[in-house]
């Protein structure tokens, strides 16, 4: 049987939903489908957010030839047959470039991923490779090098999610619009919020539903829940997601591990994907905890990466240890206000040049310019010497960014500051 999420496969641009940053009406990418003008392209994301939708869309509006391969079942043997038929076609009588979208782009290691830029630099390809991996770490930099435009997709939004529930539900041809389909209240809504941003999740579970549902029997929040196998909690729109990871920073910030659990736990149970969680986590640790325990950052940036490997449920634990490490340890917020307080005065005052003696000294002619003139190599005087380093106008004044806490770490750090104060003023 045919999944619904196949079956539903839009076949234009007109009916691709999602992805409004770069795809919309009058956009650079669409006019470059439209206007037959578009080149190689890599596109990065989450699963069921529309990459391999709008590569087949890309495909059938360029009306020329078109090769599909997975990277997890397919090697260098078919590419270089996709290849040789590509180059036979465009550089004979035809005098056509081939599309060859590759999903998964990132199972392949660099000989694999190599083997396509001969073909790339002769122009008897166009590339499309799609990925869950960031591009910049999974996909080599020759190859990188030679497609123009990488496109982040991005989770879809509950109200993009909707659309395509609601368009499967009137279509007559490919899904449901023969059928007297029921929703009670607003469960047709609550699919859409539990889906994650995956229209396939969305899809697939409304046709397992409707495909399992008793006849004239209406659809529930209940029978949501059943499907997807998890409580539809806050996802009645009364609560919004991003006021739970307010709550939780805030409960983090004021060092509560307790209410900070709790939120953490409405945030997965909801359905709240590791990196919305992970984000909001990396931010914490240099937001809110900062110098008082340097290691936090490390620590998060540990859990985080751990929990998208291994996924849920088991992400929950380290998500957990990262929370945890969080609301317990000593809190200063002392860096971020530094910075805050250095682009306020760039904002409101008329700051000084860079002093000649920190300029760049590297470059022919920097010499006869004084710059790098008198600059002391701290290193060379046991790592700290008496020097100027703000602007002229900023050092006159006195000005002070960074002003450390008495809390966790920061308090050694800020006892050392004062120290090479103290030698300053010698």
């Amino acid at each position: 049987m045919v999944p619904l999420s196949t079956k539903m496969r839009p076949g234009s641009l007109d009916g691709f939903v999602g992805q409004g940053h770069f795809m919309y009406k009058g956009a650079l990418l669409y006019n470059a489908i439209k206007n037959k003008t578009f080149g190689s392209a890599i596109f990065f994301g989450p699963s069921g957010t529309g990459k391999t939708t709008l590569a087949r869309i890309i495909a059938k509006e360029m009306d020329t030839g078109f090769y599909e391969l997975n990277a997890a079942v397919s090697g260098i043997k078919e590419l270089k047959e996709i290849i040789d038929s590509a180059k036979t076609k465009f550089f004979g009588l035809q005098n056509e470039a081939s599309y060859v979208y590759i999903d998964e782009f990132h199972r392949w290691n660099k000989l694999q991923q190599d083997t396509l830029l001969k073909a790339l630099e002769e122009g008897a390809i166009k590339f499309i490779g799609s990925t869950t991996e960031n591009p910049y770490f999974a996909v080599n930099n020759a190859v990188l090098s030679r497609v123009r435009s990488i496109y982040e997709f991005k989770r879809l939004a509950a109200a993009d999610i909707l659309k395509i529930l609601e368009g499967a539900l009137g279509d007559t041809e490919n899904g449901f619009g023969n059928l007297d389909v029921m929703f009670e209240g607003r469960a047709l809504e609550t699919l859409a919020d539990m889906s994650s941003g995956d229209a396939r999740v969305a899809l697939d579970t409304l046709g397992f539903i409707i495909g399992n549902l008793d006849v004239g029997r209406a659809i529930g929040n209940e029978t949501i829940e059943e499907a997807m196998q998890r409580q539809a909690m806050f996802y009645d729109r009364s609560e919004d997601k991003y006021n739970l990871l307010s709550a939780l920073q805030k409960s983090v910030r004021g060092s509560d591990p307790d209410a900070a659990h709790h939120y953490l736990a409405r945030l997965i149970d909801g359905g709240a994907d590791i990196l919305m969680i992970g984000r909001r986590l990396l931010v914490m640790a240099s937001e809110d905890v900062g110098m008082a325990y340097p290691s936090a950052i490390t620590v998060v940036t540990s859990c985080v990466q751990a929990a998208q490997m291994v996924g849920f449920p088991e992400a929950k634990i380290l998500l957990a240890q990262a929370v945890t490490l969080l609301a317990a340890c000593p809190k200063s917020n002392a860096s971020m206000a530094a910075l805050e307080s250095a682009l306020s005065d760039l904002r409101s005052k008329n700051i000084d040049d860079v002093p000649d003696h920190l300029k760049d000294s590297s470059y022919s002619g920097a010499k006869s310019r004084g710059h790098g003139a008198g600059y002391k190599y701290p290193h060379a005087y046991g790592g700290y010497v008496k020097q100027q380093y703000l602007p002229d106008n900023l050092h006159q004044e006195g000005v002070k960014y960074y002003k450390p806490t008495e809390n966790g770490s920061e308090a050694s750090f800020k006892k050392h500051l004062e120290s090479l104060a103290k030698t300053k003023g010698k």
